[in-house]
Parts: structure tokens; C-alpha cells; sequence
């Protein structure tokens, strides 16, 4: 753990670049290509969901699947519609029913419906008992329409390519591969990439709520379901019974200051990895890795990785960004599994198989192909080319563990999308415009945990203020969200689902699992980009 001496000059440094970057940002304006037409005065027609077997399912499966048609674009309501995969699972006492609870899952490029199906089981039986628990497949997204821009081949060079140490000129090659890709969206997906905002999205919502029958939705979102969750919540604040915001995004930095929210999540993602290493260099039994020093160790194992990597049985080439990329996604599990990264780590030493140096496969390249092309359709960057290189540049250096690699890298997660949103090539009709107060709606629990290295805590900070009618639950912790991470928030967050009862006003819960002896864990940790579910209450 870094000393108040260390820790404070840095903290400093880092909100001296977020301070620069929120007012350059500001002063050049937002990127051209938002949204600026009058909503239609048509009301788009209420799909008719005709509900029967999921394709696939085994003989007694519970859910029930369904296809809703909506509007490609809102701005033409009764124009050309796309399908939209929709799954369900019925409260089993309906005459004592709540009504429908809506999951999102996070991304975006999850998939919703498979986000409804795995987490049924973990949810809480109060919630099970009382209400249909849906999901979907936000426009986009597998089922109901997987939008492609570069393909599997294109992504195979452009990751296998990537270094975890990048030399110079990696920046350049990171700004040229991000025009790449706005080129091949405009190109390949000019019917859909327009119109996957989360403002659509939104609307889309609220048509499955009209074609369920519902007055009122109780909805749950996670992470990237955080926003959505906002926007419905600001487009439509009087169809909200209950809503949990979990991973919680600061929706106005998120949309219109982009390069901020950046740099802050670059920052909130190396702390956490910071504070990993550190607890190996304190407990170098526990960990395994690094010998007492785990920050060297890792600088040198990058190094190692680029200049001879891996083959894996596919193929491939694990390098030390392979090791970035995997590490940035496995770090959201918190302390209960560093002693697996520990193991993980150790194994690439040694060169043998492990979860950390597993190369992004097709799976992970759909999920890629949504989460920047949704990003880009939802967030304004200002189209300078010298931005883009100085504060690319600025943050992938505020965060020396896995900025370069990360930031420098070929377009993929939320951390480096400017490269690509910056040089966007299509309109930006579905973006959320407007104010994100949810002024009248019901209250809304923001969840936040503390050392979150993919949704920073002041972002959830920032939304429960932002809202009308937020309130804020606390998770000390390390790792990604916190229902069914804590039993605490759990609790807490489930009463209020179930029967409108916040808690007070702030509560903290501290009840995060330590790290765990690797022996006594049976269950797989790698985290899969693709795969989103509420875990295991432990």
C-alpha cells in the first residue's frame, strides 16, 4: 500500500491532468454528429410479443423467449423496425406478483438475454418469488442484430500485434487503427451504427414495458446497465417503481467530457493493479509471484512476453499485452481471487498455460464491436487530432502499469476508445441529449464501491448527486460492483427492490471476502469479457 508521503503528490498529479483535461475539453466543444431533431410527435406502435420456447433450451426450461420489433430509428417511428431478442422467466405465485424486474447486464456488448438466464439463480428468492425477471439483447447485440466492423481477421493481426511495452510510434499506430475502425463501421455497418445509442436503447425499454403490460418497471443494471438505467430513468422518469444502479457511471463526463472520464478510469484501473502488487510485495507467500518485488517483476515479465510470446495451442502469440488486456478485465474480482492472479502471474513466468495469457478470440471481438461502436454512438469527442494525441499520451503516462499497453493498444475496451470515437464517421441520432436529473421519478439506489478499477467511485458519487431523487450505498472494497459481492449491500439493495425501502442515508458496508488461500477455491476466476452475471452471494 502506498504511504500518505506517495500516495498524496500522485493524487494531485492525477486530478491536476482530469482538471486539464474536463477544461480543454469544454473549451474546444463536443464532437459535431449529436442529435439536434425535434422528437416525432408519433407514437411508434407497442410490439406484440408472442412468447414460446428459447431456441436451444432443454425439455422443462423455465424461460420463455420472445421477439419484440422497434423502431430503427425514433426519429421515423413507424419506419423500418429491427428485432430485438427478449427472454423471461415468470414470478411462480401470481397472485402475488410485484411486477416485472429488468436485468441489464454490463458492456455494452453483453448480451441481456444470457444476463437473465445465468443470474437467475443467484438472485435472491424474495425477487425470484415476486416478480418476471427479463432480459434482452440491446440493439446490436447477438440475438437481436451482432454489428460487425472489423472482423475476426482484422482483430487477430491487430491484438497478436500489440506490445505491452509499446515502442515508439505506438500512438501513431493506435491513432491509425482507430480511423480503421470508424472507416470499416461506416463502411460495413452503416444501417445499424448510427442508431445503437443508448438514447434508442432507452426507448426501446420502454416499448418492452408497454408490450409486458406494465405500468412501472423495477429494473437492476450493472456497469454499462448503470447508464442505461440513467437515461431511461431521465427519458422516462414516471415508469420508474425501483431502480439499482450498480457500477455507476457520471453520466455527463461519461457522455460529454469524455477525455476525462478517461482519464480517470485509466487511473482508478492502475491503482487497483497498484494495490495488488503491493499486497504481493507484503504477503509474497500469499501472492507467489514477484519475490518481494511484484512491481519489477511485472515490468519485467511485459518486457519478456513482448520479445519472445507464448504460442498458444491456437496459435497465437501471448505477449505482455495479451497479459494487460487479460489483467484489466480479471482485476474487477476483487481481493478474494489476488491470490489466483498471483498463481496466474507466476505461471507466465514460468510460460505455462494460464487464464492471463489466454489472446482476445471471436467471442471477445463481438463484444469489442459493440462496446465501440455503442460508446462512439453515446459519447462527444471533440474532433481535434492534437487533443487526441496529447491527452491520449497524458493518461496512458498517469497510469505507467497498463495505460501504455492499454491506451497504445488496438481499438478495444472502454479505456481506448478516443482513437476511434475522436474520428467518428457516422450521425449520432441515439444519443441520450439532455438533462440526466430523472426529475419525479421514484427514488433510484446508486451503488459504488471504493476501489473499483472499471467504474471509479466518484463516478457513483457524482450520480447519486446528479439525480433527482439518488441515493448512495457504499461498498468498501476493492473489484467491480457490489450486489451479491457484499452481503451487506445485498441486503440492503434487495429490501429496497422488493419493497420500496432505502437505506439510510450514508450507509457504508466493509464486508468485502479476503484474499483466499488458492487451495481451498474450486470454482474457475478467469473473467471473461463476454460473459456477464450477478456472482454468487458467498
Amino acid at each position: 500500500m502506498q504511504t500518505r508521503s506517495t500516495a498524496e503528490p500522485r493524487k494531485r498529479v492525477v486530478w491536476g491532468i482530469t482538471l486539464v483535461l474536463t477544461a480543454v475539453t469544454a473549451l474546444l466543444g463536443t464532437a459535431p454528429g449529436a442529435a439536434t431533431a425535434a422528437p416525432s410527435p408519433a407514437a411508434p406502435p407497442v410490439p406484440v410479443l408472442s412468447w414460446g420456447p428459447c431456441e436451444g433450451a432443454a425439455p422443462g426450461d423455465a424461460f420463455e423467449c420472445a421477439t419484440a420489433r422497434v423502431p430503427l430509428d425514433y426519429r421515423d417511428p413507424a419506419g423500418r423496425t429491427i428485432p430485438l431478442a427478449v427472454t423471461r422467466r415468470l414470478a411462480p405465485d401470481r397472485a402475488h406478483r410485484t411486477g416485472v424486474l429488468l436485468l441489464h447486464p454490463g458492456g455494452p456488448g453483453n448480451s441481456g438475454v444470457d444476463f437473465a438466464r445465468n443470474s437467475y439463480e443467484n438472485l435472491p428468492a424474495s425477487l425470484r418469488d415476486a416478480f418476471d425477471v427479463v432480459g434482452y439483447d440491446m440493439r446490436g447485440v447477438g440475438r437481436s442484430g451482432q454489428i460487425e466492423c472489423w472482423n475476426d481477421k482484422e482483430y487477430s493481426a491487430a491484438v497478436d500485434a500489440a506490445r505491452g511495452v509499446p515502442a515508439p510510434g505506438a500512438l501513431r499506430e493506435a491513432v491509425r487503427q482507430g480511423l480503421d475502425f470508424a472507416t470499416a463501421c461506416r463502411q460495413r455497418a452503416a444501417d445499424l451504427a448510427p442508431y445503437i445509442g443508448t438514447g434508442s436503447n432507452a426507448k426501446d425499454i420502454d416499448l418492452l414495458r408497454r408490450a409486458l403490460g406494465e405500468e412501472q418497471l423495477t429494473f437492476y443494471g450493472r456497469s454499462f446497465g448503470s447508464y442505461v438505467g440513467t437515461v431511461y430513468a431521465a427519458e422516462f422518469p414516471r415508469r420508474v417503481r425501483a431502480m439499482v444502479l450498480d457500477g455507476a457511471y457520471d453520466p455527463r463526463t461519461y457522455a460529454d467530457l469524455p477525455y476525462a472520464y478517461d482519464a480517470a478510469q485509466f487511473t482508478a484501473l492502475d491503482g487497483a493493479v497498484g494495490r495488488f502488487l503491493d499486497w504481493c510485495a507484503q504477503d509474497p507467500a500469499g501472492c507467489g509471484f514477484g519475490d518481494g518485488r511484484p512491481r519489477e517483476a511485472f515490468e519485467e515479465l511485459k518486457r519478456a512476453l513482448d520479445a519472445d510470446p507464448v504460442i498458444t495451442p491456437s496459435g497465437r502469440p501471448a505477449t505482455g499485452y495479451t497479459l494487460a488486456y487479460r489483467l484489466m478485465f480479471n482485476i474487477n474480482s476483487g481481493k478474494e481471487i489476488w491470490p489466483y492472479l498471483g498463481q496466474a502471474l507466476k505461471a507466465a513466468q514460468a510460460r505455462q498455460s494460464t487464464f492471463l495469457l489466454n489472446p482476445p478470440s471471436p467471442g471477445s471481438f463481438d463484444f469489442l464491436n459493440v462496446n465501440l461502436a455503442v460508446e462512439c454512438a453515446d459519447r462527444a469527442y471533440p474532433k481535434s487530432p492534437l487533443l487526441l494525441g496529447a491527452l491520449v499520451g497524458a493518461e496512458a503516462a498517469s497510469a505507467p502499469l497498463l495505460g501504455p499497453a492499454i491506451g497504445f493498444g488496438p481499438p478495444t475496451y472502454d479505456h481506448n476508445h478516443a482513437t476511434t470515437c475522436a474520428q467518428w464517421q457516422t450521425e449520432r441520432p441515439s444519443r441520450h441529449e439532455g438533462s440526466y436529473r430523472a426529475a419525479g421519478s421514484a427514488p433510484i439506489l446508486v451503488l459504488g464501491t471504493t476501489g473499483d478499477p472499471d467504474t471509479p467511485y466518484q463516478d457513483a458519487v457524482a450520480l447519486a448527486r446528479t439525480l433527482e431523487n439518488g441515493r448512495l450505498l457504499t461498498f468498501d472494497a476493492e473489484g467491480h460492483t457490489a450486489y451479491n459481492r457484499s452481503a451487506c449491500v445485498s441486503d440492503l439493495a434487495t429490501k429496497y427492490l422488493a419493497t420500496l425501502a432505502l437505506p439510510a442515508r450514508g450507509t457504508v458496508c466493509a464486508d468485502e471476502a479476503p484474499p483466499e488461500a488458492a487451495a481451498r477455491r474450486t470454482a474457475g476466476i478467469e473473467v471473461d469479457e463476454t460473459r456477464d452475471v450477478i456472482p454468487a452471494l458467498r
